[in-house]
């Protein structure tokens, strides 16, 4: 019964931390410090200055069930304090070496016990401070078979500081102190003040991005920080809920923050918030989860509308739009230089659009792409500011083997005496735009076919391709360096990558605090793409995804191109659909998207002959 009670409460190093500093807090400290090694798995120790134990209680406190918390059954109805059940350090002492220090302030010596697999070991006298000290030493010794499930030091680590983290963004009014193998990584300041936490716990760049939250609604105080809707992110990690000091997972209130972000912030975005909602405690049972961790709202409608209402309000009043100066220019237009004309002398092209067929004059010959001549690269499709509608084509030729395309028309061949095309095969091989339908399926005919291009699936083909090829080659260095703020879990995953990034052709830094440098970027990415990639990244490998680990780098190819390509539902020019039309159409190699999609479907003339009766 004794292990079975464990099961429940001590599943791993992290669930032992969360007690005992969830003790320390309901014996009014003000300042606690945790200190593991090795993951936790074979030492931590949480230290206190809270009010103590005294002796008399101090054995009874390792009994199953003895709680100084709880006198009475209707006192579950009400509960005020975070531990409540008594198991804790019954469950900790039946599967660990336990020893406590502790003191009381009218107590003139202290008190050391210690408990090795349930049974009393030691009772003695002790020099100590007020307050309580807790040392636990290897964890399970005496269950192999809950040894082995046990994950790495690191791994054990990472959860550990997770857990700390949350206890101090819900308590900022307590000193939280975090000591991982001799090196401090967690200290919050203590002073009551919830963005002080927040700074300490998840950097500068993350709490320079909140918006403050302060609302009452039907007696439910919703109160903390929310981010800007410019700044979303490509996951939830980074969404906080506490109810009454309790750090919980209530969808209630997750689904109540996305829906006051709707409308505000890009699709495929969530928001990040630390957002503490107190309410009556006879409105909220939190005896549901062994871990405490899930609660249960007696009518859920008044706190989703109380976060609802409190969320609109911070963005409406906080989100205020950025003011832009306009400096004035020193450079003055004026008219072309004598004998020089606006526009060089170019073949003017149609292009048969759903309106009919129209001419445009000839515009400007522009600089290739980043990616290179024949790149459909980022800055084709959203760094343009004018692209030539009529931009002379040059097609390429089939390879008679169906492979890849041979050299330009433009272009002769490499051999002595070129080889000339006939009209009628060129013909054949040349790319028409017709037009788009629903701002997602470029519309193109070649020969006697009409195709239906999905832009999003073939643009990102296109990319993905060009990244497989390049690889370093294609980094761009950024003028600034990009920092990126993580969750714990994301920050812990994504550092042993950092190679693997690498040699995708990124260049990323460890910058300590859950943060990361950015410095480099694959062309294709704009800068301000780099922190939702990178998040996206780091959140996949956090979360241990199976196609991932199959090949890392082919992983981040494809969300890297995701990301650069073309969404449906963007506005395009006709000389970008154009360009994608043909590179799908002249190359073999683009029949589907890394994911597998189809890119293109074709119908034929005499298909559609057949549907309208014209033949049999």
């Amino acid at each position: 019964m004794e292990l079975i009670a464990a099961g429940e409460v001590v599943e791993r190093p992290s669930s032992v931390v969360k007690e005992l500093v969830e003790n320390s807090i309901d014996a009014g400290a003000s300042s606690v410090c945790v200190e593991i090694k090795n993951g936790g798995v074979t030492y931590m120790r949480v230290t206190d200055d809270g009010t103590g134990i005294e002796r008399g209680d101090v054995p009874t406190a390792f009994v199953r069930h003895a709680t100084s918390k709880i006198s009475a059954e209707p006192d579950l109805d009400a509960i005020g304090t975070l531990g409540f059940r008594g198991e804790a350090l019954a469950s900790i002492s039946a599967v660990a070496k336990v020893e406590l220090l502790t003191r009381t302030e009218d107590e003139i010596a202290g008190t050391r016990y210690i408990v090795e697999g349930g049974e009393e070991k030691l009772l003695e006298d002790a020099a100590c401070p007020q307050g309580t000290t807790i040392i636990v030493r290897d964890l399970f010794y005496n269950v192999p078979a809950r040894m082995k499930f046990l994950k790495k030091d690191v791994t054990e680590a990472n959860s550990v500081a997770a857990v700390v983290d949350c206890i101090a963004l819900s308590h900022p009014e307590v000193s939280l102190r975090l000591i991982r193998d001799g090196r401090e990584e967690l200290l919050t300041p203590g002073d009551g003040k919830l963005l002080s936490c927040i700074y300490s716990v998840f950097g500068r760049e993350f709490a320079a991005a909140l918006l403050p939250v302060d609302f009452t609604l039907e007696g439910i105080h919703v109160h903390g920080y929310i981010s800007k809707p410019s700044a979303g992110r490509a996951n939830r990690t980074m969404q906080h809920f506490f109810v009454n000091g309790r750090y919980v997972k209530t969808r209630t209130a997750m689904a109540a923050l996305e829906q006051a972000f709707s409308g505000e912030m890009v699709s495929g975005k969530f928001p990040s918030c630390v957002l503490h909602i107190d309410l009556p405690l006879e409105v909220v049972d939190v005896n549901v989860h062994p871990a405490k961790i899930e609660v249960r709202f007696i009518n859920e409608r008044p706190v989703f509308n109380a976060v609802y209402r409190a969320v609109k309000e911070a963005i409406q009043s906080g989100d205020a739009p950025v003011q832009v100066k306009i400096q004035p220019s020193n450079v003055k237009a004026g008219p072309p230089a004598a004998g020089k004309p606006a526009y060089p002398a170019a073949t003017q092209i149609s292009f048969d659009t759903a309106a009919g067929k129209k001419d445009f004059p000839p515009r400007q010959e522009e600089a290739p792409a980043r990616g290179g001549a024949g790149d459909i690269g980022y800055s084709t499709l959203k760094d343009s500011g004018e692209i030539p509608y009529n931009r002379p084509v040059q097609l390429p030729v089939i390879a008679p083997s169906g492979g890849r395309k041979a050299e330009p028309l433009s272009q002769p061949p490499k051999s002595e005496a070129p080889v000339p095309v006939p009209e009628e095969e060129q013909k054949e091989r040349e790319v028409v735009f017709v037009g788009e339908a629903f701002s997602v399926y470029i519309i193109a005919r070649m020969g006697d076919s009409l195709y239906y291009i999905d832009k999003h699936a073939a643009h990102e083909r296109i990319l993905y391709n060009q990244l497989k090829n390049s690889h370093q080659s294609n980094a761009q260095m950024l003028l600034a360096p990009v920092t990126v703020t993580l969750s714990r879990e994301e920050y812990a995953a994504l550092l042993p990558e950092l190679d693997t990034l690498n040699q995708a052709g990124f260049e990323v830094e460890d910058f300590g605090g859950h943060s990361v440098l950015v410095r480099a970027l694959p062309m294709i990415v704009s800068s301000e793409d780099a922190a939702s990639l990178i998040q996206e990244i780091a959140g996949g490998f956090a979360t241990g995804r199976s196609e991932i680990s199959a090949n890392k780098i082919d992983w981040i190819y494809h969300s890297t191109a995701c990301r650069a390509a073309v969404k449906a539902g963007d506005i395009s020019k006709p000389a970008e659909l154009q360009a994608i039309a043909e590179k799908v159409l002249l190359d073999g190699d683009i029949r589907t998207c890394p994911h597998g999609r189809p890119v293109c479907i074709e119908i034929t003339k005499h298909e559609l002959e057949k549907l309208f009766g014209r033949v049999k």
